[in-house]
């Protein structure tokens, strides 16, 4: 069973650093790479109508930026990237999802850039974990550069 990296994809700038470093890690560990895309869940059961016709837009539109990404991954790993649509809140999709896959063995995450502090995700793992099962948790400095990336991966 080939070992996964989890990447959260999100809209952070820093977020093309970490799928490039899990790819190349993937590709040079025969490794893959699983992209976790997590979307706000509705709550206004009042407006169950609108709500579900946003949360269908906002599942399409993830899977469109997956899909897109993949390609990225697929190119960059050697392999085909697995999806994982999550609604709610993101520390609890990164547990969910590490819970129903005993093959993601790495999370990697980009360090935001320009003294804006960690982010969010990475703050959370710093202040004691996400719980759950216990995995390492890489953290890429979001400005490194293809050529760092090759050289570190």
């Amino acid at each position: 069973m080939p070992r996964k990296f989890l990447v959260v994809v999100d809209d952070s700038p820093e977020f093309d650093a970490a799928l490039r470093y899990a790819s190349r890690r993937a590709r040079s560990t025969g490794g893959r790479v699983a992209l976790l895309r997590v979307i706000p869940r509705g709550s206004d059961a009042h407006w169950s109508g609108v709500r579900d016709d946003i949360q269908r837009e906002l599942r399409e539109e993830a899977e469109k930026l997956l899909a897109r990404l993949g390609e990225q991954a697929a190119a960059r790993s050697g392999a085909a990237p697995l999806f994982l649509i999550h609604e709610g809140d993101p520390e609890a999709a990164i547990r969910a999802a590490i819970a129903d896959d005993p093959e993601i063995k790495i999370l990697v995450l980009a360090a935001a850039t320009g003294g804006r502090g960690p982010g969010p995700l990475v703050s959370a793992v710093l202040k004691g974990g996400l719980g759950g099962r216990k995995l390492p948790v890489t953290l890429v400095p979001g400005e490194l550069t293809e050529a760092d990336i090759e050289d570190l991966a």
